[in-house]
């Protein structure tokens, strides 16, 4: 085969074959084919798109790219999730250890943040001595030893995605939806759980920002799993105002306690719950039929947070992975900031937005988040939001704190945040948490 012939076939349009999806990417991992043959693909891939069969073609070829986990060796149904990435989306903390606590085994790869969106492992991080650095060894005895790890993608692991994104981000081709569900799932795949629920957002404060173009991704991705022998099922979820209060990692990380422990703000634990609820539900389809309705499922998933379980298999996981337990015992033991200011409402009225963007840019200014993989982050820093989209507040109330360590990115993160808030003097509705309905496997 020849790259060339490949790359005008996709450019006028036609349909690529398995072999002639599987060469490229072969060659492109072995670093026979330079990058701007595969470049010149990607592009014709974004303007020609991919019909379902080069999808999931597409999928394979990244996933097999690599070592894949055979997770066999754990007794049980193992079920992963993922975010789309979201504004204070700290779910995997607490979902993880929650469902794990019911005796079905979570195996889940997270990422780092970039950007404006907070990734798992630098909120993993804020916990003193956490390793997120696993081998495919060390997931599968963790996985067998306490039916949970949460860590970071091996380098072994769909290398293919990780050259092809590097690609994708400098030459514009990164909205492409068979290129970010291929991408998304053959990491899932490669990563070996047997169901996988996807979280999608959408809204201002996600990569999708249209309820139209989240549901033809969360389809496609579905669609893909499918195909891939796998069970899948996506929710979509709003993304408008961030998911609980806290944006920031240490700050998240007392706010996913507070969660486990029974507390922690409302639209959290239902969102938390309702994933959960999704994930147990599939274990039980098919693996000990324990939980054969969602209303089984969502019953023992609030009976492991009243009983105290589900923090203790969190604690247990932080151990195991060589974390200092004292902080899940103790958050006032996390990183904390130097600095702290609230600001306060300015006007009586209706909260009428909340603006997503606008506060992961001020955590992001106040130095939670990284523009390049290899920048540094301030665990200690981020924002705390106190209102919701439809509260109705006086002059002076609360809106929000501001966590910082240096007095110049507190005003200009003060100065962002200004600007997150409206309001109405009518009344005005909640937002939802999600959009229904989900979309399983067929």
């Amino acid at each position: 085969m020849r790259a060339v012939d490949i790359i005008a076939k996709k450019r006028d349009g036609h349909t690529l074959t398995r072999d002639e999806i599987h060469w490229f990417i072969d060659a492109f991992t072995h670093d026979t084919l330079p990058d701007y043959q595969v470049a010149a693909w990607l592009m014709a891939v974004y303007l020609q798109g991919m019909n379902r069969q080069e999808t999931v073609d597409l999928t394979m070829a990244l996933a097999e790219s690599g070592e894949t986990l055979d997770l066999t060796e754990i007794d049980g149904y193992v079920v992963d999730k993922h975010s789309s990435g979201g504004v204070g989306d700290k779910t995997s903390l607490v979902v993880a250890p929650l469902v794990a606590s019911c005796g079905v085994p979570v195996i889940k790869m997270s990422g780092r943040g970039l950007g404006f969106s907070g990734g798992t492992l630098d909120k993993l991080e804020a916990i003193a001595g956490y390793d997120v650095h696993l081998s495919a060894e060390r997931y599968i005895a963790l996985g067998k030893q306490i039916g949970i790890a949460l860590g970071g993608q091996t380098e072994s692991i769909a290398p293919a995605d990780g050259k092809l994104y590097a690609l994708r981000d400098v030459t514009g081709t990164v909205p492409s939806l068979p290129l970010i569900a291929s991408s998304i799932v053959s990491k899932k795949i490669a990563a070996g759980a047997h169901g996988i629920v996807l979280d999608v957002k959408v809204g201002r404060g996600a990569f999708m920002q249209t309820l139209e173009a989240a549901r033809q991704l969360a389809t496609m991705m579905v669609e893909i799993a499918t195909d891939a022998k796998r069970n899948a099922v996506a929710l979509l979820s709003d993304m408008n105002q961030p998911l609980g209060y806290a944006v920031g990692n240490a700050l998240e990380i007392a706010e996913a306690v507070e969660t486990l422990r029974g507390g922690g703000p409302a639209d959290l634990r239902e969102h938390c719950l309702a994933v959960g609820v999704e994930m147990l539900h599939m274990a039980g389809q098919r693996g000990k039929r324990r939980w054969t309705t969602e209303t089984a499922a969502r019953a023992s998933l609030e009976q492991q947070i009243e009983n105290g379980a589900a923090l203790a298999k969190f604690r247990e996981l932080v151990a195991a992975q060589g974390g200092d337990v004292s902080m899940i015992d103790d958050p006032a033991r996390l990183p904390q900031a130097s600095l702290v200011e609230t600001l306060t409402a300015s006007q009586d009225g209706s909260i009428a937005e909340v603006k997503a963007d606008a506060v992961a840019v001020a955590a992001f200014e106040l130095g939670a988040g990284r523009e390049r993989k290899s920048d540094p982050i301030d665990p200690a820093v981020g924002v705390k939001v106190h209102v919701k989209v439809g509260d109705r507040v006086q002059a002076g109330a609360p809106l929000a704190t501001i966590y910082a360590n240096d007095a110049a990115r507190l005003a200009k993160a003060k100065q962002t945040l200004l600007t997150a808030c409206t309001y109405s003097d009518a009344p005005v509705a909640p937002l939802p948490l999600f959009y229904r309905p989900a979309i399983h496997t067929d």
